[in-house]
């Protein structure tokens, strides 16, 4: 399974691939895009789709694990995100990829094994589990890749505990 980790952003779209066999958890690739400061929010989002078309349609990940939006302070910073997030979930749409929301509590308790962790403990975790020489920077790329983490553990967990139940696996089709 290639998992395409997604935090997203109008500014900064943290994304990243990490590639799932058995129990094996592998990064591909992964990074930030940015758009710039200043641009009209329809040309931003315009960008933010145009990228992840190309990456999708390179890649051809199996699915999209994107993070919920939370804000309870900032309410323009959240309009902008979700807006960046709604276009990021027609992209996905649009290339018939299926898209897993996680909220950041669900990231942290999954990576670190605690939902108040802090970015730090995050990120070196997300270091220690996919075997990285560095910390990926910015922190928009570590997020997305702890972002396709959580999807591929809770997956697993999903699967597991359908297995037990039924006594059978479910799997996503190769691509």
């Amino acid at each position: 399974m290639l998992i395409l980790g997604i935090d997203p952003g109008i500014a900064r779209v943290g994304w990243g691939f990490v590639h799932v066999d058995r129990s094996t958890h592998t990064a591909q690739e992964y990074g930030c895009f940015e758009t710039k400061a200043g641009l009209p929010p329809e040309i931003r989002i315009q960008q933010i789709h145009q990228f992840l078309t190309e990456i999708i349609q390179k890649e051809k990940p199996t699915i999209i694990a994107l993070e919920q939006v939370f804000f309870a302070a900032n309410t323009t910073t959240a309009l902008s995100v979700s807006q960046a997030r709604g276009a990021i979930m027609l992209t996905a749409s649009q290339a018939n990829v299926p898209i897993a929301s996680y909220t950041p509590l669900q990231v942290k308790q999954t990576i670190t094994g605690y939902g108040r962790a802090d970015k730090n403990q995050v990120q070196q975790m997300i270091k220690t589990l996919l075997k990285l020489p560095t910390i990926p920077k910015p922190d928009d790329t570590a997020d997305a890749l702890a972002i396709a983490l959580t999807h591929a553990y809770s997956f697993k967990m999903a699967n597991y505990s359908l297995a037990s139940k039924t006594g059978s696996n479910v799997k996503y089709p190769r691509r």
